[in-house]
């Protein structure tokens, strides 16, 4: 099922021109580009009619935010992944639209250049296209964020179409959906035999002709990802859902190695940061006990 995206089929006939995708050789690439304003769903379009992969990584305070920043990660998701990894929750069921508001507003402030999308959580937007537009315009209004995801692809597409209409950039979220984690049953791969495939398919250009400017696909089957990806004109944000999609998300307390315990297959922990914190805090501890801290240099006079 796999194949070439546009920007990468070989060359038939005369010579074509090589692609610049990255930094150096592209100053408006999304990761490594020298633009210093924010990004915009203008600039993700952009980027996926050049063929360019980009990373999004989630966020959830000001300080964390603009380390990614800086590091030029092009967008930011201030995810209701916060409830198992910030908030202490079992789940994204319990997130409230109060949470999300306020630690958006965090990461909008801590950055400069990324284009920040919040979640819209469990329960603001499920009644209907009026819900969604007034949780919508809250994050825009009192966060500032540049868009909002929603989860679902069919069953959410009357949401999306009313909140782009109403001047809101929408990402929208299919395949495993963690918010409906009770009806699934856990968190199992979405997409799996020819009808569920075909169901997903559906999904995403259901959210893509609604005016969805991406698709995030998670815990989807590698060659249904690569399936879906081509036969959508937006970019598709990959989680679990092979090296084939536009972009790759990862939740940064699992790409960092700060979440105790098992993580999902899909990612790859980059740092063991967990580890270093906490020796961190034992040498801290231990200086506090010996008598070591505060020393002399750290003494006023």
């Amino acid at each position: 099922m796999t194949q070439l995206s546009p920007a990468r089929k070989p060359a038939t006939g005369a010579p074509q021109e090589p692609v610049a995708t990255t930094g150096k050789d592209n100053p408006k690439s999304l990761y490594g580009g020298t633009r210093s304003r924010r990004i915009t769903v203008r600039d993700i379009a952009a980027a996926k009619e050049r063929g360019e992969k980009w990373p999004m990584l989630t966020a959830y305070d000001a300080m964390t935010a603009s380390v990614f920043d800086d590091a030029g990660i092009p967008v930011l998701l201030v995810g209701d992944s916060m409830g198992n990894c910030h908030l202490g929750y079992e789940s994204t069921v319990p997130v409230t639209l109060d949470e999300i508001t306020v630690l958006s507003a965090a990461v909008v402030r801590g950055t400069t250049r990324a284009l920040v999308v919040a979640d819209l959580p469990f329960g603001s937007y499920q009644e209907g296209p009026v819900q969604a537009l007034r949780s919508a315009t809250r994050l825009v209004k009192e966060a500032g964020v540049g868009a909002v995801k929603l989860e679902g692809g069919e069953r959410s597409a009357h949401q999306v179409e009313l909140l782009v209409s109403s001047g809101i950039p929408v990402m929208a979220h299919v395949g495993l959906t963690p918010q409906s984690v009770h009806a699934f049953g856990g968190y199992p791969v979405q997409g799996r035999g020819e009808e569920a495939a075909q169901q997903l398919l559906r999904d995403a250009k259901a959210v893509q002709d609604a005016g969805a400017f991406a698709v995030v696909l998670e815990a989807v089957p590698a060659e249904l990802a690569a399936e879906v990806t081509r036969s959508l004109h937006v970019p598709t944000v990959g989680i679990g859902a092979g090296v084939e999609c536009d972009a790759q998300v990862l939740v940064w307390t699992d790409m960092a190695g700060f979440t105790a315990g098992r993580v999902p297959k899909f990612v790859k922990q980059y740092l063991n940061l967990r580890e270093l914190l906490g020796g961190a805090a034992k040498e801290f501890a231990e200086d506090v006990v010996g008598g070591a801290f505060p020393a002399a240099e750290h003494t006023f006079r």
